[in-house]
């Protein structure tokens, strides 16, 4: 694997985030606290190899600007902003969120959990939709 391998890892590895955190809420919906413990920290562990991943790429390749124009150009502008904004503010979030909940503490747990799942979802996916629209459609 190169440095030229590491968007479409980051890509795939958001992606994995995105299905584990779904599976992790179908999970606890049907009161599998077990199986959702799980998934949700194979989230968190996919979550991490991605920004480590991220980092490696960034640091030797720098950023790449977006060649398109018009209302591409803007649209992706808008995704790229929210998602940035938001994926700082999801790493102390679902720390928080998954501490909580591996200490047991399942009222504190739930009441951050409902605002974590979506933002990280969002964060996610947006995540793909930014590598396709930087790497797949230009």
């Amino acid at each position: 694997m190169s440095i030229a391998d590491l968007p479409a890892l980051n890509a795939s590895l958001n992606g994995l985030s995105a299905v584990l955190l779904t599976i992790g809420y179908i999970l606890i919906r049907r009161g599998d606290r077990d199986r959702h413990r799980f998934f949700m920290l194979a989230a968190l562990t996919s979550s991490t190899a991605f920004l480590v991943s991220y980092v490696v790429y960034h640091a030797n390749v720098g950023s790449r600007p977006f060649p398109g124009h018009g209302l591409a150009r803007a649209v992706y502008f808008v995704i790229l902003v929210t998602h940035v904004v938001l994926a700082a503010v999801i790493v102390p979030l679902a720390l928080t969120t998954a501490i909580r909940g591996l200490r047991s503490q399942f009222g504190r747990h739930i009441r951050i959990a409902r605002w974590t799942l979506p933002l990280w979802l969002y964060v996610s996916v947006t995540g793909v939709v930014i590598y396709v629209m930087l790497y797949r459609i230009y």
